[in-house]
């Protein structure tokens, strides 16, 4: 029926959109750095439990939000600068560990402060539905896909009409020469890092109030997060974007039509199938070497 299918469609294009903020943050650190952040989905959480505790003390929901995401930026800065940074000469395999290590960290900080318990946001306007051709569609998918595009273009905005968002494509693509300009590549890769961090608490806070929140919502919504990322083709921000609202529509469509059981098999084996045809994603560069 055109109504279950565009309801799956519906919830799958809302849980894209998250995956594929999450899967931005991941690309944004890749670029700079060419680590994989295992903890940017510390960040999501960070800035969805943040919120709701503040909202509960009395915070207006918008000051709320603005302190939840500047909370999640000091803390990719802190990563970055006490985690990364000291170990700049390591391998590439001992920068992810180190990001694990931070999200067991950070995951284990916020249950002592928050608790196990799952935690309920409101919406941003209205509870009351919107109906579809028979669909329902919550008024929060709206915003998320509504703050998903604003970010999009922000992005796109940042990184060809400023300075530092030209500094971190430069360190991106050759961090010594980079460095023999002027840049300063320490401190654009802790930049980078915020600014994922950023991102990540943003996706946190606008899905919070469909998917509800925990100190350990971070791991699975992560690991989409990276799927999607790895999907599109790690460094892509197009194919991240791709990646995330297609792994959400599969994701959706697989729990509406065969079972909820399989959504995330489903999700992890798309990244096999996808790799095995295309090594570097839907959209990954191609690496030319010189002879």
């Amino acid at each position: 029926m055109l109504s279950e299918f565009l309801q799956y469609l519906f919830t799958g294009i809302t849980i894209g959109a998250t995956y594929a903020l999450i899967a931005l943050g991941f690309t944004l650190i890749y670029n700079a750095s060419h680590v994989i952040n295992f903890a940017q989905g510390e960040f999501l959480m960070i800035g969805g439990m943040t919120t709701v505790s503040l909202t509960a003390m009395g915070v207006p929901m918008l000051l709320a939000i603005i302190l939840a995401v500047l909370l999640a930026g000091v803390f990719g800065i802190l990563l970055q600068r006490f985690a990364i940074a000291p170990a700049k000469q390591a391998d590439v395999v001992t920068l992810i560990i180190i990001t694990i290590g931070a999200s067991i960290f950070i995951r284990g900080l916020a249950q002592l402060v928050w608790g196990k318990e799952y935690h309920v946001m409101p919406n941003f306007s209205s509870d009351e539905p919107i109906r579809i051709f028979g669909a329902v569609l919550n008024s929060q998918s709206l915003w998320v896909l509504g703050i998903g595009a604003v970010l999009v273009v922000a992005l796109v905005l940042f990184f060809t009409r400023t300075l530092i968002g030209k500094a971190i494509l430069a360190t991106s693509m050759n961090k010594e020469a980079a460095r023999l300009v002027g840049i300063r590549t320490q401190l654009v890769l802790m930049l980078a890092f915020m600014v994922s961090a950023l991102l990540g608490s943003i996706a946190g806070v606008v899905v919070a109030p469909i998917t509800f929140t925990s100190y350990d919502i971070g791991i699975m919504l992560g690991l989409k997060g990276f799927v999607a990322a790895a999907i599109g083709g790690l460094g892509s921000g197009v194919g991240a974007v791709v990646g995330g609202l297609l792994l959400g529509v599969v994701e959706a469509m697989t729990a509406g039509y065969i079972s909820s059981d399989y959504k995330d098999a489903v999700a992890f084996s798309m990244i096999l199938v996808v790799l095995f045809f295309m090594p570097r994603g839907l959209f990954g560069a191609k690496v030319v070497e010189r002879v």
